[in-house]
């Protein structure tokens, strides 16, 4: 009788706490994808079911002229997250058109990097018909690895036939067949107007969280769509977008109080620009170091480079003005302090130590997400170019705030790439956090 009734109590007790929403499953462990998850059901579908686009349909892509980017005047009333305009579009990635896929470029208010001052972004949304009603589905607001400073590189036009040489959306391709297997919308923001001609400050990360928060707040509010406007969410973020997601986590407590993440992952990620400066001068990441400068300037003009480089250093700060960011792989091994008339590295330019004081992370606040960091354990790969001890102290940090955060070193090492190269490919670009991201959701 007694061992009935204690049975009897704790099924009253498991069924009073989940009713309460206190029991939640431990989220799963971040592991290596196998090629079947990648190849699900429904990227097999998408896959079989694609068409060719026709040979208009792929000039204008590549043309990424698209009149869509076009902005109207703001009235200055219009709340972040504001639709502007959208347009029903086609998936278009070299040359193909998977099946099955709905998606619509979005453009949208959002703010400048004082959460104030009106701006206007773009982005993409996509959503897989999978038989899933869409009020159904969970949203992931994903950041690519998109360092591009320049217009027409951004992933509303990668993602519609434009700037097929850009590794960002490469690198994205495992990550959202293993999304859009789970049977969840993804909303990925162009950091700005995409069409903008004049340089992108994709490296502000104030910047970069308020356009992929009020991403978010679009998608779900648009209503042909259908999504269901508080539908649970997770942020997502890799390398370059992994600098806005994390800013995102932080701010979105008071920025967007009203959208209901559930978790953030943030892979290699700048956590600290100085220190990124000093690790990538002089190695093969040594462009994208330098791009960063041209990404933060838009937002902090007071940095006024061409004052501070030497002729050489203007001609091609002006052409990476313009790039999209496999140009920035045309400067490797160059020690940046030769673009400098000072000959200081710019980690140490006494006039941009402010600007990588806003940008560093764990600053802003704890996420109240939960939080999974994944990054190279050690420096021991031509692929580490953040600092591996600034990951872990970010993670120490978020802790201290009192954040949820898992912590996952992966092997990027020469080795690894030699005996495993699948293994760690996927681990690069953050294939193996979609499990741990979706166990998150309720």
């Amino acid at each position: 009788m007694r061992k009935r009734s204690l049975v009897a109590l704790a099924a009253a007790f498991a069924m009073v706490c989940a009713a309460a929403g206190t029991v939640a499953a431990e989220p799963v462990p971040p592991q290596t994808p196998g090629l079947d998850k990648v190849f699900n059901g429904y990227v097999v579908g998408a896959l079989t079911g694609a068409t060719p686009g026709s040979p208009q349909e792929v000039f204008q892509g590549l043309a990424a002229n698209d009149p869509f980017y076009r902005e109207p005047p703001l009235t200055g009333t219009e709340k972040p997250g504001t639709i502007l305009k959208s347009k029903k579009v086609d998936v278009l990635f070299t040359g193909l058109k998977p099946a099955n896929l709905d998606a619509w470029k979005l453009m949208y208010v959002s703010t400048e990097k004082d959460g104030v001052t009106p701006a206007v972004s773009t982005g993409i949304l996509m959503i897989p018909r999978d038989g899933r009603p869409a009020d159904q589905k969970r949203l992931v607001s994903y950041q690519e690895a998109n360092d591009s400073v320049g217009a027409g590189c951004h992933p509303s036009t990668q993602w519609t036939g434009g700037a097929p040489l850009d590794g960002s959306s490469w690198s994205a391709l495992g990550p959202l067949a293993l999304i859009f297997g789970k049977g969840h919308a993804v909303m990925i923001s162009d950091v700005g107007n995409d069409a903008d001609p004049r340089p992108h400050g994709v490296f502000a990360g104030r910047y970069a969280a308020h356009t992929q928060l009020d991403g978010a707040r679009a998608a779900l509010h648009f209503g042909e769509a259908g999504l269901d406007p508080n539908a649970q969410m997770a942020l997502f973020g890799i390398a370059g977008g992994g600098v806005g997601a994390a800013f995102s986590a932080e701010l979105q407590p008071a920025y967007a109080p009203e959208l209901n993440v559930k978790s953030t992952v943030l892979e290699g990620m700048v956590v600290n620009q100085r220190n990124f400066m000093r690790v990538a001068d002089g190695s093969v990441g040594s462009g994208f170091a330098f791009a960063t400068l041209f990404g933060l300037e838009p937002k902090y003009p007071e940095m006024d480079l061409n004052s501070k480089l030497n002729p050489v250093g203007r001609s091609v700060g002006d052409f990476f003005r313009t790039q999209c960011q496999d140009a920035y792989f045309g400067m490797p091994f160059v020690p940046l302090n030769t673009m400098f008339g000072s000959g200081l590295n710019p980690a140490d330019e006494p006039a941009f130590q402010h600007v990588f004081d806003d940008n560093e992370l764990g600053r802003s606040g704890a996420p109240k997400s939960k939080v999974l960091i994944t990054s190279c354990a050690r420096d021991d790969s031509p692929m580490s170019l953040v600092p591996a001890r600034d990951s872990r102290e970010l993670a120490d940090t978020y802790r201290e705030q009192g954040a949820d955060v898992t912590y996952q070193p992966t092997d990027c090492g020469m080795v690894k790439m030699l005996t495993d190269l699948y293994g760690w490919g996927t681990d690069l670009f953050g294939m193996q956090t979609v499990d741990w991201l979706d166990s998150a959701f309720d």
